[in-house]
């Protein structure tokens, strides 16, 4: 139904977390020659380490109960050892919220951000709530390794998206070196993303999109990730200057619902940084060019 996550997302990401959970981690030891036909926690010992009937917390996967205390919802985080970002999607999922402010909007680039991404020293590329890539200095767009038209579309109604881009384009295997970890953080966010934002129709087409393109989309998103990732360190393979080792910092504008300004910057001294500054040369020459 739009307009509130769907009961069955709860379940899966109830089921997901279940499935991860060691029983040896909890104290729980196997009856002599027992053979567990689920990985993880089974639903009886998740319900009987929370303090609640297996009946409860059944109809709670199944998406039949609507009523859920906090104490409910603490307990199974408890159990199921969930982070921060984990308990705050499982809040969200239970308690079908109602979309983040400002979820029905097209995202709109206001005029002093895009001056700050164009005056950024780093690399600087501001992303929508779909992964719509909104704005960038030509450093930014160097390092993602956009393509002429990519960077002509930026601004248009259909601009480059780095969820498709990261997915269904093969060069992105190439140019991320730690590719695994740069697509667990996109499904990660699009999990949180869909769940917020349930009645963006175009977010949840674009999920569907990506499910049925690339099989490790669909695998991820089966696994259900939850994690905001705000800052981390990424590792290129850029065809131009090679091997980059960068730290990305992620600023969410609370003015802007949903763009985050992704800024990329070397340690000062490292190989790392001379090729980056290498790269800014290349792409302020390349934006001189007639």
């Amino acid at each position: 139904m739009v307009g509130k996550p769907s009961p069955g997302e709860l379940g899966e990401f109830l089921r997901s977390r279940r499935a991860s959970v060691s029983p040896r981690e909890l104290g729980i030891t196997p009856s002599y020659g027992e053979q567990r036909r689920v990985p993880g926690l089974r639903r009886e010992e998740v319900a009987e380490l929370a303090g609640l009937s297996t009946t409860y917390y059944t109809r709670l996967e199944r998406g039949e109960n609507h009523q859920v205390s906090d104490a409910v919802l603490d307990a199974i985080a408890r159990v199921l050892r969930l982070s921060a970002d984990e308990r705050a999607h499982l809040y969200r999922l239970a308690r079908a919220l109602p979309p983040v402010r400002g979820s029905g909007h097209e995202d709109r680039v206001r005029g002093p951000v895009r001056d700050l991404v164009a005056g950024s020293l780093g690399a600087a590329v501001l992303v929508g709530r779909r992964t719509d890539i909104l704005a960038g200095n030509p450093l930014g767009y160097a390092l993602w390794c956009l393509t002429e038209a990519e960077v002509a579309a930026v601004g248009t109604p259909e601009p480059p998206n780095q969820a498709r881009r990261v997915f269904l384009d093969p060069a992105a295997r190439e140019l991320f070196a730690d590719w695994a970890r740069q697509a667990e953080d996109l499904v990660s966010y699009l999990r949180m993303a869909t769940a917020e934002r349930p009645d963006d129709l175009a977010l949840h087409r674009l999920v569907s999109e990506l499910a049925t393109g690339s099989e490790d989309f669909s695998r991820l998103w089966r696994h259900h990730p939850v994690r905001d990732c705000l800052h981390t360190v990424r590792r290129y393979r850029h065809p131009l200057v090679g091997d980059l080792v960068v730290n990305e910092e992620i600023l969410r504008l609370p003015d802007d619902p949903g763009q985050r300004l992704i800024i990329s910057a070397a340690e000062a001294g490292t190989p790392s940084a001379e090729r980056l500054t290498l790269l800014a040369t290349h792409a302020a020459s390349r934006k001189e060019q007639p």
